[in-house]
């Protein structure tokens, strides 16, 4: 089993540098962050009225500008992101996921995540890692699909924009991907 494990990280890192979506070697200063964040967050805002709407009446937006995914059995994905409220950046954070099971490729996307209220942002740093799907409900948009923006998804404590994939996996998945604070 071990011996399987260890193939399969080693097939992750070689499936992402082959697709050019490998993660970098070192954490990103917080300078950098910024600088992607701001980039991937306006994109979205000039791409999409939904997000513009979405945008509007949320409290705060967390924003991961790099995700990289990859997997050849045993697969995973990681990014860091920075957290803006009043269009101020109050935190810094990572995502993570790992999983198992048929899959193989690799690649990368941006996720802005909108907090709808008080509480799903106060969830965010109560406990050691927040967990989407697990610590608050997630309405999930495309940036390329048309999304009702309505009384219902407002009501939803997180709102998902997954946007900007370039290479080759099958689907992204935001339920079960684990937020962890940082200091960059």
């Amino acid at each position: 089993m071990m011996e399987w494990v260890r193939n399969g990280a080693v097939a992750f890192f070689f499936a992402a540098a082959a697709l050019g979506v490998a993660p970098a070697a070192s954490a990103a200063s917080a300078a950098e962050i910024d600088a992607k964040v701001d980039i991937a967050l306006n994109s979205l805002l000039a791409d999409s009225a939904a997000a513009q709407a979405i945008s509007e009446d949320a409290v705060a937006v967390l924003v991961f500008p790099d995700i990289v995914k990859a997997g050849f059995g045993v697969g995973g994905q990681f990014g860091e992101g920075a957290l803006r409220k009043g269009g101020v950046t109050t935190g810094y954070y990572n995502i993570a996921s790992a999983s198992f099971g048929f899959q193989i490729g690799a690649q990368s996307y941006s996720q802005v995540l909108f907090f709808m209220n008080e509480d799903a942002l106060a969830a965010l740093d109560k406990v050691r890692g927040f967990e989407l799907g697990a610590d608050a409900s997630v309405a999930v948009a495309s940036q390329g699909m048309g999304v009702d923006v309505n009384t219902n998804t407002v009501r939803d404590p997180v709102v998902a924009f997954v946007f900007g994939q370039k290479g080759l996996m099958g689907g992204v998945t935001v339920d079960g991907s684990k937020i962890t604070k940082i200091n960059p």
